[in-house]
């Protein structure tokens, strides 16, 4: 490809787009078609069997010889097996390419590979991936060829969801069928569907790959366990939005040239705040089609960093001492004509169907609050909540001065008469233009804020998927409506029942309303008074799956059943342990092999510059504090290695399940925090030449 192109020209080339189906498939089979995909009918066998013949010609002239259902297990990354078009030789040596209905709808992989937290016994094999129509299908193109990815959901033999997709796709349902109940309320009979939609932002880091390759924590486990930080950090703030380098500029043009052909609408790039921190972030879609992309979004930053010498770290928290990495899950409710729940119009203090949604949101958030805070637990997230790098562990919502005063207004009056208004910024410099200010100021301290149109998730982690935020932001949301239509329902008089409401909604939930600063300690004080839930890590937020209220919620709106929600619990808990024991594991590999055997290296090398100094009849008194010093240091590096060691082998002889996570959490993490300290200091004394691997500085200022 030329350097210079149309953006245009390329866009979704590789996607089996609306425009594709449009232009290949016949009339009637389209308007079939999309009736599955905008009004939820049952999928027409004869219309699967067209539909594939179609596929299969497109991908085939794109140069796909294989195909595969591409499915997000519960393992956090997504999940293939190629399959060729190719059908048995016939009687002349040729072959034919087929690719029928039935293999487009449904595949069968192995589903006791894959964690199913006790609903499938090792022997009970056979699981199902079903063609999701509602997220388009693409070709791949790499090593491997060029691939036919089709989107799909993946359940279990006996119907159990296995996956992201398939409860995402229950939540969206339930969303749809209650905000539309809302809507007719409001006289609304134009609408047909209303949909979640998702604008995920992505944060990663960039390393060189050569110096990855050196440090066998980051291959490992995707973070540093070991590492002192290096004499500049990110306090000049000079890296965040700062002239892109020119290594990372031809990265970026790459990835955004991969994602733009497979329809990923990429839209923003900038540096973040860590050195060799930065972020990406897409146009809105909706969610199940956002949640495919942003899989696609890592898989591709990862696969074109590879091809500029480079690394991409999706991980949480990869260097302790810098801001670690989110994903900002900017979330909004629209509806197929084009209106958007959450916009509250130039005066929301009269635009009462918005203030009605709003209410319904802060009672959601107030009333599940722990839901969503687990929505965003991962063992590599406990390293960054409540830092001041990112929301507190704290679920509160950020509403701005505009609507804190409406709905002040309301609590206090029953009615609002006024909204804020956002005025005009004056620069004071006659050349400057003056600027529209905007009602509102923005809190990045806040994990659930109101931006203009939108609330903004803040505390999902960098590397998982999107997914578990939307499907608990669409379940909770679609019980408040429920429960608010429910009442509006029964009522004599919609106008007052609405209003009467509104209010009490608003007031029985504002104690999750908070402007301020999130990262004070004040807050906590100040949230613990309130009496919010201030859940601080995975194995803490773990059983708030399982709650009677959690299993209520879910199971009202077939989201999850009982033993679904019970399934994932056990998996959260086998995770956990498994990510700690991997780190820890890697902690004791590095430190016997590496770190212990560098050091004496060097303590050897400055007991012989004593020794010689000293022949000499000099006093060396450098070289022996020195060597004390490192020497002290070695043996406390050695008494913690012999702890994490103990205290590693303990758990992971423990039975699986929350008192092993919670072993893990509570004396494996402690023993891996002792172990470090001597270690990083260590790493400030020893010949830069002797320490056996790329320091920060190396990793962080050398890309």
């Amino acid at each position: 490809m030329s350097q210079y192109f149309n953006v245009a020209d390329i866009f979704g080339e590789n996607v089996f787009s609306d425009k594709v189906m449009q232009d290949r498939l016949p009339k009637k089979i389209y308007k079939e078609l999309h009736k599955t995909i905008d009004e939820g009918k049952e999928l027409d066998p004869m219309v699967a069997e067209v539909v594939a013949e179609a596929m299969k010609q497109w991908a085939v002239e794109k140069g796909a010889t294989h195909y595969t259902h591409w499915f997000q297990p519960l393992t956090g990354v997504t999940a293939e097996k190629h399959d060729s078009f190719i059908t048995a030789p016939r009687a002349d040596g040729t072959i034919l390419m087929e690719f029928s209905g039935k293999e487009l709808i449904k595949g069968e992989p192995d589903a006791s590979s894959f964690p199913s937290g006790g609903l499938r016994a090792t022997f009970e094999a056979r699981g199902y991936t079903a063609w999701d129509c509602t997220s388009p299908a693409f070709v791949r193109q790499d090593a491997a060829g060029a691939i036919l990815c089709i989107p799909t959901a993946f359940c279990s033999y006996t119907g159990e969801a296995l996956d992201q997709k398939t409860p995402l796709l229950r939540s969206m349902q339930a969303i749809n069928t209650q905000a539309l109940r809302l809507l007719r309320l409001f006289g609304n009979t134009t609408s047909r569907k209303v949909t979640p939609s998702v604008g995920p932002e992505q944060e990663y880091f960039l390393v060189d790959a050569e110096k990855f390759l050196q440090r066998k924590d980051l291959i490992y486990t995707g973070r540093t366990l070991f590492g002192a930080m290096p004499p500049k950090g990110q306090e000049l703030d000079d890296h965040y939005f700062g002239t892109i380098r020119q290594r990372i500029a031809a990265f970026m043009k790459d990835v955004n040239e991969e994602l733009w052909k497979l329809g990923v609408s990429a839209k923003t790039q900038h540096n973040e705040v860590a050195p060799a921190q930065h972020e990406l972030a897409p146009i809105y879609a909706e969610a199940n089609v956002a949640v495919d992309h942003n899989q696609l979004v890592m898989q591709t930053l990862k696969r074109v960093a590879c091809k500029h010498g480079m690394k991409c770290l999706l991980h949480e928290k990869p260097f302790a001492g810098v801001n670690g990495s989110g994903k900002h899950n900017n979330w909004s409710i629209t509806t197929d004509d084009g209106i958007n729940l959450l916009d509250p119009g130039k005066t929301p203090h009269d635009n009462i169907q918005f203030l009605l949604v709003l209410a319904c949101i802060l009672k959601a958030v107030d009333i599940h609050a722990d839901l969503l805070r687990e929505s965003a637990a991962d063992p590599g997230n406990d390293h960054r909540l409540g830092a001041n790098e990112a929301p507190p562990a704290i679920i509160s919502v950020f509403l701005g001065e505009q609507l804190q005063d409406v709905m002040t207004q309301l609590i206090s009056t029953g009615a609002a008469t006024s909204s804020k208004a956002g005025g005009v910024l004056q620069t004071g410099v006659r050349t400057l233009p003056d600027l529209a200010k905007d009602a509102t100021d923005r809190n990045r301290t806040s994990p659930f804020a109101f931006t203009g149109n939108k609330f903004e998730f803040r505390m999902v982690g960098s590397r998982d998927s999107i997914a578990s935020p939307n499907i608990v932001l669409n379940t909770i949301v679609a019980e408040a409506f429920s429960e608010a239509c429910d009442a509006l329902e029964a009522a004599d008089s919609f106008d007052e029942a609405v209003h009467d409401l509104i209010k009490k909604y608003l007031t029985e939930h504002q104690r999750i309303v908070f402007n301020g600063n999130g990262y004070s300690d004040e807050w906590v004080e100040e949230a613990q008074r309130r009496g919010l839930p201030n859940i601080k890590s995975m194995v803490d937020a773990i059983p708030t799956l399982t709650t009677e209220k959690a299993i209520k919620l879910f199971g009202k709106f077939g989201v999850f059943t009982e033993a679904e929600l019970k399934s994932r619990v056990e998996i959260k808990y086998e995770n956990y342990a498994k990510a700690i024991n991997i780190e820890a594991r890697t902690m004791i590999d590095m430190a016997s092999k590496q770190i212990i055997p560098a050091v004496m290296k060097y303590t050897k090398s400055l007991a012989d510059t004593v020794i010689a100094v000293k022949q000499a009849g000099v006093d060396a008194p450098v070289q022996t504090e020195l060597l004390a010093e490192s020497s002290d240091l070695l043996s406390d590096t050695k008494v913690a290695l012999a702890k994490l060691i103990e205290v590693t082998d303990t758990a992971a002889a423990m039975e699986e399940g929350r008192e092993q996570a919670v072993y893990y959490h509570d004396a494996v993490k402690a023993a891996m925090d002792e172990l470090r300290t001597p270690v990083d200091k260590l790493e400030m004394i020893v010949d830069k030449d002797m320490w056996p691997m790329p320091s920060y500085g190396d990793l962080l200022f050398e890309v």
